[in-house]
């Protein structure tokens, strides 16, 4: 702005003194046109150059003042932003220094108010959204050869069978308080029969992960939580399961829970006679495991004690209590399961007999996923079911597999089994095998499972 009014100063002073030069040199030639006539030509031509040169400088001052109106309107833009920007930093302090939690303005809300819109009625949840459904079946079609003595027997041939299929329905009553009912469906040609049972129906409370309470038919403490690291039930049950030295679920009361991080614990008070024949005896079973897991490592104790339902009223024949104990170790992790499981019993048979007998056995099993939908598996099971009052019997089992899983829910498995009993007869989970000298059980083709 100082550069421009000097600009127009200096402008300004050249004019004048050019006007006072023409005007000195109007009246010279003023004089001399007196003399002669020509001069008067030149001295208008001077007079329009001045005039131009006026017309150049009022332009000129026009501009500038039009430039200086323009900053002037700048500078009072930029001062009123600066004062809404000011403004606008005062109310954003004004509503932190007053905001309230949502607790605060409740506390302002007459408790009539809340009172009132405590009791407006909310609409009550469908039952549906509490409730689920889920399913499980296994199934097999596969060619059986079982011998007596070197003689074929029944169930030899070719055939489907449905060896298992659950239906459970789950309902949440609140965070507290569930129940679950389970059917169990069978049929088997290895029996050559159908039937229908109640696996499960219970009522649970949560009270804390240390302590949940199962009141009705559920899970027991030890086939179940073997059968979850075994991880092929499908293809064969569990070694207790199997040689029919325990069973998987009975009616009666559960405890069991977390301890921590790394150990589990479960207790049942139970019937003793599984859950297809509730019954009342003189006595309840007890069956108990404890269970550490750490980084994919597993080891777990149990043990078992009653009379497995068999002290009715009116019976007198009962002379001994069944004793069981189980331990396992196992490794899973990765594409990796490795394990073996090991029994013990006394009296399991004989409760209602004189003699006394004792049982054991072990199973070795592991498998390998070579990726996500292949698997090699194998297991091999070692039992002596009458230790004391036949040392001589003694039972071989294995099985090997390939199995593919094309989506989540189903597994498909190419399986050999084979079971050899020697010296007597056991009732296992493909029935009953042996003969005076030996019985044998060779099955192969293909087993499979569907969850939902």
């Amino acid at each position: 702005m100082t550069s421009k009014s000097a600009l127009l100063r200096s402008a300004a002073i050249g004019v004048m003194m050019t006007v006072s030069f023409a005007a000195s040199a109007q009246a010279a030639t003023h004089k001399r046109v007196v003399r002669a006539n020509p001069a008067a030509a030149a001295n208008r031509q001077l007079m329009d150059q001045v005039q131009a040169l006026s017309a150049q400088v009022q332009a000129l001052q026009s501009r500038l003042d039009a430039q200086a109106q323009a900053q002037q309107a700048v500078q009072a833009q930029v001062a009123a932003t600066q004062s809404a920007v000011a403004e606008t930093q005062t109310q954003v302090q004004q509503v932190v220094a007053n905001s309230e939690s949502v607790e605060d303005r409740l506390e302002n809300v007459p408790q009539t108010v809340l009172q009132t819109l405590g009791e407006v009625p909310k609409p009550k949840p469908s039952w549906a959204e509490s409730t689920s459904v889920s399913g499980r079946m296994y199934f097999d079609l596969t060619s059986v050869s079982q011998k007596s003595n070197g003689v074929k027997v029944p169930v030899t041939g070719v055939g489907f069978d449905i060896k298992r299929f659950y239906i459970g329905v789950d309902h949440k009553f609140n965070d507290t308080y569930s129940a679950n009912v389970t059917t169990d469906f069978q049929y088997s040609s290895a029996i050559s029969s159908t039937e229908l049972y109640l696996k499960k129906a219970f009522l649970k409370a949560n009270y804390a992960p240390y302590l949940q309470v199962r009141l009705g038919a559920d899970d027991l403490p030890w086939i179940p939580f073997a059968e979850g690291i075994y991880g092929y039930r499908h293809i064969e049950q569990t070694l207790t399961d199997r040689t029919k030295f325990g069973t998987s679920s009975d009616w009666g009361l559960h405890v069991g829970g977390a301890l921590g991080q790394y150990v589990q614990y479960e207790v049942a008070v139970i019937d003793g006679a599984g859950y297809k024949a509730p019954l009342r005896s003189k006595t309840m079973d007890v069956e108990g495991r404890i269970n550490l897991n750490y980084q994919g490592f597993v080891l777990a104790v149990g043990g078992y004690s009653g009379k497995l339902g068999k002290d009715t009223q009116g019976v007198t024949n009962v002379f001994h209590t069944a004793s069981r104990f189980n331990a396992l170790a196992a490794y899973v992790k990765g594409p990796y399961r490795l394990g073996v499981e090991y029994f013990s019993a006394s009296n399991w048979n004989t409760i209602t007999t004189v003699a006394a007998d004792k049982s054991e056995g072990y199973s070795v099993f592991g498998s390998y996923a070579v990726n996500p939908e292949w698997s090699l598996f194998g297991r091999y099971d070692w039992v002596k079911p009458t230790k004391t009052s036949a040392p001589t019997r003694k039972e071989n089992y294995f099985n090997v597999g390939i199995q593919y899983e094309p989506v989540k829910i189903v597994d498909l498995s190419l399986v050999y089994k084979r079971d050899k009993l020697e010296k007597g007869s056991l009732s296992t989970g493909n029935g009953t095998i042996g003969g005076s000298i030996d019985g044998t059980y060779d099955e192969i083709g293909l087993f499979g499972q569907v969850r939902f």
